[in-house]
């Protein structure tokens, strides 16, 4: 499809879009908390604790991944909506440490929208998926006022090697794969900064997942950064792993036009849930717009990974990552500088 043919706009359909519709993380928490949690020796990675995936051993050397997830659009264009939606999904199970085998559809849409817009969707996460190295083999659609997307991905991974939130050590230092600002921009940028967070949102952590796996030995803890933003999902790490995460926030890789959009003082509406979340666990030195682009949510962000400063020089000098702060001893806690 020629999605400039399209007069469709996929953001005038709905309220909230990307992974800023997810719920708050306090709220999401504490309703995890109250649901039953089964005993399954060959659940590795369930409910308890949470991680960005489920884990699921099935033979000595191979584990399932197991992960889903969908949201209203954030951009007007079908094909990078279907492709931001798929490569968002498949990127918990790079999180892990996993390889994408399968994924289903997810999909609500108005019975008004042009059949050509939904196959343009079904068409881009296909071949995301397939990028990634999985392939969609189905799915599920229903009627729904507002658009919805997403899917359920199915990876492997070797279950003495699983990526996990919780190990970050003190001394590690925090590596991040994908420069921050999606909800900023998507929100209030100009037409040519979206144009660039838009490409990084498509683009999948797969790279980043098999340089994490070249040093597996050494990798001490790993989450993707979504819609809890980075100081939300950091706060993760370092509350499983029992030590403080101290951002540097001069270090941060940013979009173009996210800061200036951050100092105007415009906020998405995912950044008072993601200070709630923190709340009293963060001391915060940076300037407000620099705190700001740490709590926006993200929509298919980066890998954040705790490795040895060996590992994390070779990852940096690949072009592929930035150094954006480290782990200390103490904490649990959060500092942004």
């Amino acid at each position: 499809m020629n999605t400039n043919e399209s007069p469709i706009k996929l953001t005038e359909w709905t309220s909230c879009g990307g992974c800023a519709a997810k719920w708050g993380a306090s709220l999401l928490s504490d309703m995890v908390q109250q649901l039953p949690s089964g005993f399954d020796p060959s659940l590795l990675v369930g409910l308890a604790p949470f991680d960005d995936a489920a884990v699921y051993q099935l033979t000595d050397d191979i584990a399932l991944v197991s992960t889903t997830d969908f949201f209203p659009p954030l951009v007007d264009d079908p094909s990078d909506f279907g492709a931001i939606a798929a490569a968002n999904a498949c990127s918990d199970v790079f999180a892990m440490g996993g390889r994408v085998i399968l994924a289903v559809n997810i999909a609500a849409f108005p019975e008004e929208l042009p059949t050509d817009v939904i196959a343009a969707i079904f068409a881009a996460a296909s071949a995301t998926v397939l990028e990634a190295g999985g392939t969609i083999a189905g799915g599920h659609t229903i009627r729904n006022p507002e658009p919805i997307f997403g899917l359920a991905v199915q990876g492997v991974v070797d279950p003495r090697h699983i990526f996990r939130k919780s190990g970050a050590q003190a001394g590690d230092v925090a590596i991040l794969s994908k420069p921050l600002g999606t909800g900023l921009v998507t929100a209030a940028g100009t037409d040519a900064d979206k144009k660039v967070a838009i490409a990084g949102m498509r683009t999948l952590n797969r790279t980043a997942a098999e340089q994490l796996r070249e040093h597996q030995d050494h990798v001490h803890a790993v989450t993707d950064v979504t819609g809890y933003g980075l100081a939300g999902h950091g706060w993760e790490i370092a509350e499983r792993s029992g030590v403080t995460l101290v951002i540097n926030s001069s270090a941060l890789p940013l979009y173009p036009g996210a800061l200036d959009i951050a100092k105007s003082g415009h906020r998405t509406g995912g950044d008072p849930r993601n200070r709630q979340y923190v709340g009293n666990h963060l001391t915060a030195t940076a300037d407000e717009s620099h705190i700001a682009l740490c709590m926006d949510p993200q929509t298919s962000g980066g890998l954040l990974a705790a490795v040895p400063q060996n590992i994390a020089d070779l990852l940096i000098a690949s072009g592929s990552w930035t150094a954006i702060g480290h782990f200390a001893a103490g904490g649990p806690s959060l500092e942004i500088r």
